[in-house]
């Protein structure tokens, strides 16, 4: 089970604010399903809010309509080819995340899961916007809980040392990035 600790709601806009990839799992009914998002951002400080693009063919969406939740995860390097796979891979063929080996826990707030191996975590709840989301796909929601690994995140600043415990970012065809060394200036 991946280390976690809570993250004060006023700052989980620091968890996204880099801009890394994020796998976002979703639940309704006895369904669930997790797929890869590039666009995902923070939106606002108080209440915490996110914006999130989720296409409208994918299970992802039908869940997420049908629940009114998800989670932001924030995966690392270690789970990178995963995230690729979750990203290519179609959940209406069945359980995607037992098809791609995921192992998830239950959040605190909402009934999506928190996907394991990632180094954050933001629960949400949509606000609803229906013409937004049928003319950009794009979500809003409230950040209800936020989590992250302690090893690399605390104080409201991202620390990388690990090779592995570093977020990810998606350039296109296959291609990653890893986060590299802050500096300050």
């Amino acid at each position: 089970m991946s280390q976690r600790t809570a993250v004060d709601l006023n700052k989980a806009y620091l968890l996204l604010n880099h801009g890394p990839v994020t796998l976002v799992s979703s639940a309704a009914g006895e369904r669930r399903n997790v797929m890869a998002a590039s666009w995902a951002m923070p939106l606002d400080f108080d209440p915490p809010k996110v914006a999130v693009v989720i296409d409208r063919s994918t299970l992802t969406r039908e869940l997420v309509e049908a629940s009114g939740e998800f989670v932001l995860n924030i995966p690392s390097l270690r789970i990178a080819e995963t995230v690729l796979q979750a990203g290519s891979v179609s959940g209406r063929e069945g359980d995607k995340l037992a098809a791609l080996e995921i192992t998830t826990s239950p959040a605190s707030a909402v009934g999506a899961p928190l996907v394991e191996g990632c180094l954050g975590w933001l629960e949400c709840r949509v606000i609803p916007e229906p013409e937004n989301q049928r003319k950009y796909d794009l979500f809003v929601a409230e950040v209800v809980a936020a989590w992250a690994d302690p090893a690399v995140f605390s104080n409201g600043r991202w620390s990388f040392q690990d090779g592995e415990k570093r977020t990810i970012h998606y350039r296109a065809g296959g291609h990653f990035f890893a986060t590299g060394d802050g500096f300050e200036v």
